[in-house]
């Protein structure tokens, strides 16, 4: 009962995936998750599924008729959240909608999941199979570099990315509305799983005006080429090792096992990679200076200090490297780039991420003894408090007793306010960098918080990660520089940690050490404060691999995604979408201050919430990552030529255009319902798929969509992520920008001091009935509050000027907003 959400009771209506994820999610933090199931069992009768409902208390109600509803009823009266995902609609013909049930109990927080916004008239009918948002939002078309430049498109992934956006938008919402009732009240939260898709991969549909040639890699400078040109794109994969950066690319080593490097960007990490490889010589040869440069002021053509490498230099750096690797099996270079904090790992398959020693160790895979399957490896938590020592315990479900339920008195009735962010007031000090760690901040902004971003007079980073990902990333912060190696400037960082509620850093075990953020110095700080952290490859308990770096796809290559994705270890590719991994870090680090708010407003501690990028590969790779004795094979659509999952759930080309037909429940009976498919229903399933080809391509995607358009199935075109983009847009000058209707926004920020405008997916996923949601400011220029914080934290014009002077403060990185 000491857990953080040990006073929380949460009924989970959910079937498959996202909503089932936000109980598991609530449940893995102490919370009592009563799962209602109907009278023939859960619809996803999937080991998965079992996975999901661990530590929770599954109940059979037939919610259709008097007394199961009646039940329903009762328990809504002694329930703190509800959880759905069914088609909008659906709880409201139960007579178990969100007003119906608030009116009951009017401190309910109410969590709806649609695949698209109830409000869209357009799509809110259709019924969003995981697949059927995924083409719809555009997940599947243009997947990636690698794949557009060998003319590859569309490219089917089983990736669940809705869900685990979904899911994560859902958990935070559901913990921060929880933390605000008692002046908000109860409320209703809307989370459409395509808007949550849309905002997770908004680095992929992110747009500025006249973008600088210096901020493309050699894979973009050769698609432009290509494009320019009117060159085909098919390049065979062997061919594309020659527009890969060599700090950004997959090595094949002694072993025949590949090592991924990803050491771009962070000034220091290109030479750790060389000196570890024994080829200081080289490290030493290259040219080294400062990324913010314009490039007109560049002394040479790139510089150590700035992704990417230099056409002159590519070759000659990347056939070192892959001699170096050479000599030495993946096991052994990756406990050397470890030690030597070079960020790199061997590529897995997810079947031996699942038995990792690290994975294990650290409690990112964790043994959970269930009925069912016997000892069953399942993904750990993808939020975590540091101090909640059952956080890597886990049970197997355990019928409730629906009698000691019934027993307990009613929840209260409470204040009813609406209007407020759920985090009004909330201090936020944000000492994060790069897509992750900045998202957190970003994200908090929206709701409430009042953000204050530090970082070195000297920047660490390229401007590819500080400004063009910082442009969404860093939006409603105040930023201050601040140079912490100075007495100076650890002093104002104590200044500003004195009236901080929450920190915020990117960082592993030691170096939040180091940055003298201890548990114990915090302790004696301020017993109140919330420290999260993320890091590549943290658990809840400690791993040989914890003080191991790592970025996003450092991530995909450990826990399996790229080896999925490329097909084979020979073939491994990055999944197509940047930021995949990291932005879901963020939005998971937000789930683990929810839980942190609640525990502190319970218990008036402090603590550390934690997320991994690893924690997050898990959460990804949800519908697999799972293991035991007597599991099938792994045996999900995997590689390059991957267009669906089985016939039923697949890419299929129109006479006009390709669209995705999703039929998984109906099956052949689908068939049946349509005149023109009702012949093939008795082709044997494995034949189905080339005939189902050859007919679809009969006919335009608007007949094909008519005549699905009954029932669970359906048929809807593979949209790209561009034109997702391109239709939703809104002019920022224009104002009244809609984040309520549409189940798709984007915002041109044509009024953006960087002088350009740009284009950035709005903060809809995430729709409140009571709380306030606001569009943060633009990411500031670096420095750009540095003497107006300096000011509130009481230092005098004179003491500022000679921060500034002497190193310990400043007030910019470079003349231009996005240097040139």
């Amino acid at each position: 009962m000491n857990r953080p959400l040990s006073h929380i009771r949460v009924l989970d209506f959910g079937q498959y995936l996202a909503a089932p994820l936000v109980g598991m999610m609530l449940a893995d933090m102490g919370a009592e998750v009563i799962r209602i199931d109907p009278p023939n069992g859960p619809a996803f009768d999937d080991p998965a599924f079992d996975m999901l409902s661990r530590g929770k208390k599954p109940l059979t109600l037939n919610l259709k008729s008097e007394e199961g509803h009646s039940t329903a009823i009762e328990l809504v009266k002694r329930a703190d959240v509800v959880l759905e995902n069914f088609r909008p609609g659906v709880m409201d013909r139960l007579g178990l909608g969100p007003e119906a049930l608030r009116a009951l109990n009017n401190q309910l927080i109410y969590l709806s999941m649609p695949g698209f916004a109830s409000t869209d008239t357009e799509l809110a009918d259709i019924p969003a199979w995981e697949a059927v948002i995924a083409a719809y939002t555009g997940q599947f078309t243009d997947m990636g570099l690698n794949r557009r430049l060998m003319g590859i498109n569309p490219s089917f992934t089983p990736l669940t990315l809705a869900s685990a956006y979904g899911s994560s938008f859902g958990a935070m919402a559901v913990l921060f509305a929880l933390n605000a009732r008692e002046t908000n009240g109860g409320d209703h939260i809307e989370v459409p799983l395509a808007a949550a898709l849309l905002e997770g991969l908004i680095y992929n549909c992110e747009q500025i005006e006249d973008y600088p040639e210096r901020y493309k890699s050699p894979r973009e400078v050769e698609l432009d080429r290509r494009a320019a040109e009117g060159l085909p794109m098919n390049l065979k994969f062997e061919e594309l090792s020659e527009f890969l950066d060599p700090f950004y690319r997959t090595y094949t080593c002694a072993d025949g096992r590949g090592f991924y490097v990803v050491s771009g960007s962070v000034a220091t990490h290109p030479h750790r990679v060389l000196e570890t490889l024994g080829l200081k010589d080289l490290a030493d040869e290259l040219p080294d200076f400062s990324a913010y440069l314009d490039t007109a002021d560049w002394p040479a053509e790139w510089s150590m200090r700035n992704y990417p490498v230099g056409a002159s230099d590519r070759a000659r750096v990347s056939s070192a490297m892959k001699a170096a690797f050479l000599t030495k099996p993946a096991h052994v270079w990756e406990e050397l780039f470890g030690t030597a904090k070079a960020p790199a790992t061997a590529q897995r398959f997810t079947k031996e991420w699942l038995n990792d020693p690290h994975a294990l160790a650290s409690g990112l895979i964790l043994e959970v003894e269930t009925t069912r399957h016997g000892i069953m490896r399942q993904m750990g938590n993808v939020a975590w408090i540091s101090e909640d020592g059952a956080a890597a315990q886990k049970a197997d479900i355990r019928p409730a007793n629906l009698a000691a339920l019934l027993s307990e008195p009613e929840r209260p009735s409470g204040s009813t306010q609406t209007g407020k962010g759920w985090l009004d007031g909330l201090n936020v000090l944000d000492l994060t960098n790069v897509i992750a760690g900045p998202t957190i901040g970003s994200t908090l902004a929206r709701y409430g918080a009042d953000v204050t971003l530090v970082q070195p007079v000297e920047p660490s980073v390229d401007p590819w990660n500080t400004v063009v990902f910082g442009i969404h990333a860093q939006r409603g912060k105040e930023s201050i520089l601040l140079n912490l190696r100075t007495d100076e400037g650890q002093e104002a960082l104590s200044k500003l940690i004195a009236e901080t509620d929450v920190i915020t850093m990117n960082g592993t075990d030691e170096q939040r050490d180091k940055l003298g953020l201890s548990p114990e110095r915090l302790e004696v700080l301020n017993p109140r404060l919330i420290l999260v952290q993320l890091d590549a490859f943290g658990g809840p308990l400690r791993g040989p691999k914890s003080d191991h770096l790592g970025y996003d796809d450092l991530a995909q290559a450990a826990t399996g995604v790229m080896t999925r994705f490329g097909g084979s270890m020979k073939t491994p590719e990055e999944h197509a979408h940047f930021g995949t991994i990291d932005v879901l870090t963020g939005f998971c680090a937000c789930i683990a201050l929810g839980g942190a708010l609640l525990r502190l407003r319970e218990t008036g501690k402090g603590s550390i919430a934690r997320a991994s990028l690893a924690g997050a590969g898990n959460l990804i790779q949800t519908q697999f990552m799972y293991d035991y004795e007597t599991r099938a094979p792994f045996d999900e659509p995997s590689g390059r030529e991957a267009l669906g999952w089985g016939p039923f759930y697949h890419c299929y080309e129109a006479a006009d255009q390709w669209m995705f037909f999703a039929a998984p429940t109906e099956r052949f009976a689908a068939l049946a319902q349509c005149p023109d498919t009702a012949d093939l229903v008795n082709v044997p399933e494995d034949e189905l798929q080339p005939a189902l080809a050859a007919r679809f391509k009969t006919k335009p995607l608007i007949h094909w969509r008519a005549a699905f358009a009954q029932g669970s199935s359906t048929v809807v075109p593979l949209a790209s992520l561009h034109q997702t983009r391109d239709a939703s847009l809104q002019l920022e000058s224009g104002g009244n920008i809609d984040l309520t209707q549409s189940t798709f926004r984007v915002i041109r920020h044509d009024q953006h001091p960087m002088g350009r405008w740009c284009d950035l997916v709005a903060p809809n996923a995430v729709r409140s009935q009571s709380g306030h949601i606001t569009i943060p400011g633009p990411m500031p220029k670096y420095g750009q509050h540095t003497h107006d914080i300096l000011i509130r934290l009481g230092y005098s014009s004179d003491q500022i000027n000679e921060m500034i002077e002497t190193g310990a403060a400043g007030e910019n990185w470079s003349e231009n907003y996005l240097p040139e």
